[in-house]
């Protein structure tokens, strides 16, 4: 018999389902009517022994028994489900093949595999292991993956790589943190001072943006707009481009600091000639974006409902494993397989009726129409977060998931329309010999922007562009001249960056090449590099916040004076981005078997030593008293 071993009791109803009837449920897993049978984990049913299991000395935190590296690992079964751990155990003897069907991730790789290998299966067993990847669990989604099962060992890469990422956490969160608490003591803090290889650079962004805003000292800088006049009288505006001889008076942003420069452009231009030297008009197009990642969606829904990561990611769990309304959320990929063509009709007469709001947008579609998100070669583990075919939630629809389900649904309906068109104009004018540049960006359809009216209301519309041109360019061409009404000052200020929000700081997190500072690692980054990945990012977010790191003031996330003296105090490799996101780009690495997991945790070793012997000389002095101490127990482990 085949024994599928699920994720969770959720994705073990939807594989049941399309097995033969009738179905006997027994405690802890269900037999189908040809023999096979489903069981399922509950998340993790193992975890990483705690040092004490490795030795009993470790119960207590002594800076002299750091670092703790374990020379054979071990993994214990959780007490709350060991129960169903033993069901599995016995199952898995009498199987004759075993299907991981843990969810389509690295995580989904290896917590469904080290059960199978915890339980004691055979070599033979494991190596005939099946995988049964489902991103969709509506009946027939379900069927076809459960008909099309591949070889186990084909992701032997993934639960490698998800390996490497679990015992490097362990490394690095356990010793750091209890090297940190124990530092802390000396200065009075009773509290525990949690460190993570993720959570750390996290608060790190945080702790650094406020204190650039607590800094920042707001400066003047000066912009000159000509009022220019055509031999026809038709008039219009142009900004001032400075030369290069000017950067001496000008920022790293090219902004003019020099109020007398400035003036002196505005006194020369002012009733002077000009000369159109150059005009333009590029016809322009634009594809609708992309469709959701996790964490796309999570910064979609942040701006427009003010929603937290958290709360994104636990509305999508329940549109997908409750309502079976849209594919696996936890996906970090914005495209689909070609396949995916087939089931378009299905989706959008889903879609037309699940959401009375989305279903006038359909008829504008032209469902013929394939976009760039088809396509197989940007598609590895899982796919984009789309609609299923499903019609009808079970259920009622909360305010949330209707809500997340239109963002979903809108991007896909989005892939049926037409491009965004427009002409871009520019003419450029030459006054008293300096360059004056006028912009315009004129609409010719709207295209798939139809289906977002607020692209209409905001910074983001296709329409003239305010700074650098009146309402309307004249037609001119090249050779013409104008004259210069008068010259502008414009006087403006710089502004601080913002604090971070729930949308910004993830955008930070998938995007993290930019706040690396390192250039060597900045260079091996991909600009889609992120730190964290798309399951974890939000429950790190909230732990902060849990530890009280971390602190909200309306949509702003700002840091807590226990977060920023903590950041302050550490080397910079522990509260930067850097070795983190470069860790990230390895496992990534692992995954693909362009590296291997050793070289990884040995550079990971040599790393932790050197930053245990850096932290030792570090006085967290300045860190309030902790109101409530919290002891330190045997459960406690560091977190990533």
């Amino acid at each position: 018999m085949k024994l599928f071993i699920a994720e969770k009791p959720s994705l073990a109803r939807a594989i049941i389902d399309v097995l033969p009837k009738p179905h006997k449920k027994n405690d802890g897993f269900i037999e189908a009517g040809n023999g096979d049978i489903v069981t399922w984990c509950i998340g993790h049913l193992l975890e990483q022994a705690p040092p004490e299991d490795y030795d009993v000395k470790y119960n207590k935190w002594v800076v002299e028994h750091l670092p703790i590296i374990p020379q054979q690992w071990q993994l214990k079964p959780k007490s709350k489900t060991r129960k169903q751990l033993t069901v599995i155990k016995r199952l898995i003897k009498q199987s004759d093949i075993i299907v991981n069907s843990g969810d389509v991730d690295r995580e989904g790789q290896i917590l469904v595999d080290e059960a199978i290998s915890y339980c004691g299966a055979s070599k033979t067993k494991i190596n005939n292991a099946l995988r049964c990847l489902i991103s969709d669990m509506n009946f027939a989604a379900v069927k076809k993956s459960v008909n099309n099962l591949k070889p186990n060992k084909n992701y032997i890469p993934l639960a490698t790589s998800a390996l490497a990422r679990a015992r490097a956490d362990w490394l690095y969160g356990l010793n750091m943190t209890r090297l940190c608490t124990l530092q802390g003591q000396k200065s009075g803090y009773q509290g525990v001072l949690s460190i993570g290889r993720v959570q750390t650079p996290i608060l790190g962004l945080v702790v650094n943006r406020d204190i650039e805003i607590d800094n920042f000292i707001s400066k003047p800088f000066y912009e000159v707009l000509a009022d220019i006049a055509t031999n026809n009288g038709e008039k219009f505006q142009g900004k001032w481009q400075p030369s290069k001889a000017c950067e001496p008076y000008m920022d790293e942003e090219k902004r003019v600091l020099s109020k007398e420069l400035a003036l002196n452009v505005v006194n020369r231009i002012t009733d002077q000639p000009g000369k159109i030297t150059k005009v333009t008009q590029d016809k322009k197009q634009q594809q609708a974006p992309l469709l959701f990642s996790l964490s796309g969606l999570q910064i979609a829904a942040a701006k427009a409902f003010g929603m937290t990561a958290k709360q994104v990611l636990d509305t999508c769990q329940n549109l997908y494993e409750k309502h079976k309304l849209i594919t696996y959320p936890r996906s970090d990929c914005q495209y689909l397989p070609v396949e995916h063509l087939n089931d378009v009709t299905a989706v959008t007469s889903a879609i037309s009726q699940v959401s009375n709001k989305l279903a006038p947008m359909l008829k504008s579609a032209d469902l013929k129409k394939k976009s760039r998100v088809w396509n197989d070669k940007k598609v590895s583990a899982h796919h984009a977060i789309i609609p299923t075919a499903k019609n009808k939630p079970t259920g009622i629809l909360t305010p949330h998931e209707e809500k997340i389900y239109e963002l979903v649904a809108r991007q896909y309906i989005a892939q049926f329309y037409p491009n965004f068109e427009y002409v871009d104009k520019q003419i450029d004018t030459v006054i008293s010999g300096g360059l004056f540049i006028s912009k315009q960006k004129d609409i010719v359809k709207n295209g798939w922007k139809d289906l977002f009216p607020s692209f209409n209301k905001n910074k983001d519309t296709h329409s003239q562009d305010k700074e650098f041109s009146a309402p309307q360019l004249p037609n001119i061409k090249v050779g013409d001249t104008v004259h210069c009404l008068q010259g502008n000052l414009i006087e403006k200020n710089t502004s601080p960056p913002k604090p971070f929000t729930d949308a910004t700081i993830l955008s930070a997190l998938t995007g993290i090449a930019r706040y690396v500072t390192n250039p060597d690692i900045k260079k091996a980054l991909r600009e889609t590099d992120g730190l964290g990945t798309e399951a974890t990012r939000a429950g790190i977010i909230e732990l902060l916040f849990k530890r009280q790191f971390l602190t909200r003031k309306g949509k702003e996330i700002r840091a807590t004076e226990i977060g920023r003296k903590l950041i302050t105090a550490l080397p910079l490799q522990i509260s930067q981005p850097d070795m983190t996101a470069l860790w990230e780009s390895q496992l990534e690495s692992i995954s693909t078997q362009s590296l291997n997991y050793q070289t990884f945790i040995g550079g990971v070793e040599q790393n932790l030593g050197q930053l245990i012997n850096e932290v030792k000389n570090i006085s967290f002095t300045g860190l309030p008293q902790s109101s409530a101490p919290r002891k330190f127990t045997r459960k406690r482990r560091a977190k990533k």
